[in-house]
């Protein structure tokens, strides 16, 4: 029998090949789970990360152990490849890829990436104006700086109030473009008959009161940024001039023969999602992947976690001067009251609750009891609204359920019956605020 060497002692098992193998595709740490989300095995990587991994442990049980928010664990039940950020609670975030593996057109298993995150979490960050200690806003901050050394056309996707505005101007500030101007209109808010002559400029004599010629915002923001915000209200013809306009980098005033260059960034945003607006007919197919070459997301202020509370401070802070009321320190039960709310007008909204509580509370110490009613005015037992004295009549049945018609009718509310005032605290144009009343059967209905 010859004798054993060294090299074939060294030779790698089946299973030691195999995971070597997954790490170099992986770029890393990497589990392998069979149908049933049970792990199968781990690479060297995935062990030093996590500790000793055992065999046949669910994974998501695992990675997310009784964390309330459960992304991984909610997309793995459903089926879904996801890419997600896990808390762990005095260590580094950990990002987490979850890759189906097929087989002859059936899913057999998964593939989990793992990595550190590479945000870091130490401490807040004051970005452009946003100012935050979560990672996902922190990840995001690290994408705009990345995508503002292009040219790139970005389409912000966020909630009302979330900051989308300050997203494009944090783009405008960090690019080549930053000594050129920076302009912005909201689609919304233009009625349609003049958001052509608003974009595209008009000459003298295109139309009655044309009494001069008139650049339109594209011509004004040459060298520079244009912020296209609420992109998804713009009636289908002037969508089909908005392509043009980006295809041939060219405009054409109303009234005018001849085209006119223009060098422009454009930086779309919208709380809607483009790719229902064009199932529904209301939005180009190809001006939507003409304006999402770039997408990015704004985490909605409920997903923040203790952000709510650190911007607060930072309101409080930043108000304190400009008001009669001095304000110290906010109380724990009015951080809790805070925490509690979903938010539904992001940032704004909860910069509106803050100069609420200036002007009706008292005191150095700002209390649950100096908030609006729909922030402080919730039961112990089911945690609904209580409604105040003078509450006005409840929604037609049909707005029941419906987050954005509650959100519409608390917004009248606070209003005082003011559809205008209520219009402009949603940020979104009166126009807009009574189609959306009139989708949601709200017409009616009084407050």
């Amino acid at each position: 029998m010859p004798p054993v060497t060294s090299s074939a002692r060294a030779r790698p098992t089946h299973d030691e090949l195999t995971l070597a193998v997954l790490e170099e595709l992986g770029g890393g740490a990497v589990l392998v789970l069979d149908r049933e989300l049970r792990i199968l095995s781990s690479t060297p990587s995935a062990d030093a990360l996590l500790g000793e991994v055992p065999r046949g442990v669910l994974a998501p049980r695992l990675l997310c152990g009784g964390a309330t928010k459960r992304p991984v664990a909610e997309a793995l039940a459903a089926g879904r490849p996801v890419t997600a950020t896990l808390a762990r609670e005095g260590e580094r975030s950990l990002r987490v890829s979850a890759v189906p593996v097929h087989r002859r057109g059936a899913r057999v298993g998964w593939a989990l990436l793992l990595a550190e995150d590479a945000v870091s979490s130490e401490g807040p960050e004051l970005f452009h104006g946003q100012w935050t200690d979560h990672p996902d806003m922190k990840r995001m901050f690290r994408v705009i700086e990345r995508v503002a050394r292009t040219d790139a056309t970005v389409l912000v996707r966020g909630e009302t109030g979330s900051g989308k505005e300050l997203v494009a101007t944090a783009l405008h500030g960090l690019s080549s473009r930053a000594s050129g101007p920076f302009r912005a209109i909201n689609c919304a808010a233009v009625p349609a008959p003049l958001l052509e002559s608003e974009l595209f400029g008009h000459v003298r004599g295109a139309f009655t009161g044309a009494v001069r010629d008139m650049p339109g915002h594209f011509e004004l923001a040459h060298g520079g940024t244009l912020l296209l915000d609420e992109v998804a209200e713009l009636p289908l013809d002037v969508q089909a001039k908005l392509l043009r306009a980006l295809e041939t980098r060219t405009v054409t005033p109303v009234g005018a023969r001849e085209p006119v260059e223009v060098d422009v960034r454009i930086v779309a945003a919208t709380h809607r999602a483009l790719r229902k607006e064009v199932e529904a007919g209301r939005f180009r197919a190809d001006l939507m992947y003409r304006l999402r070459v770039i997408p990015i997301f704004i985490p909605p202020l409920r997903a923040r976690g203790h952000d709510v509370v650190l911007l607060a401070e930072k309101l409080v802070e930043d108000m304190n001067p400009r008001s009669p009321r001095q304000i110290a320190r906010i109380s724990e039960a009015a951080k809790a009251a805070l925490t509690r709310y979903d938010w539904p007008g992001n940032v704004r909204e909860l910069r509106n609750v803050l100069e609420y509580a200036f002007a009706i509370g008292e005191g150095p110490v700002l209390v649950e009891s100096d908030f609006p009613p729909e922030i402080f005015a919730r039961t112990t037992t089911d945690e609904k609204e209580v409604p105040p004295v003078n509450a006005p009549a409840p929604p037609p049945e049909a707005a029941q359920g419906s987050p954005e018609a509650a959100r519409i009718l608390r917004a009248i509310e606070r209003a005082g019956g003011s559809r205008a005032r209520a219009a402009k605290s949603l940020g979104i144009s009166r126009v807009t605020l009574w189609r959306r009343m009139k989708e949601l059967g709200l017409t009616e209905w009084r407050g």
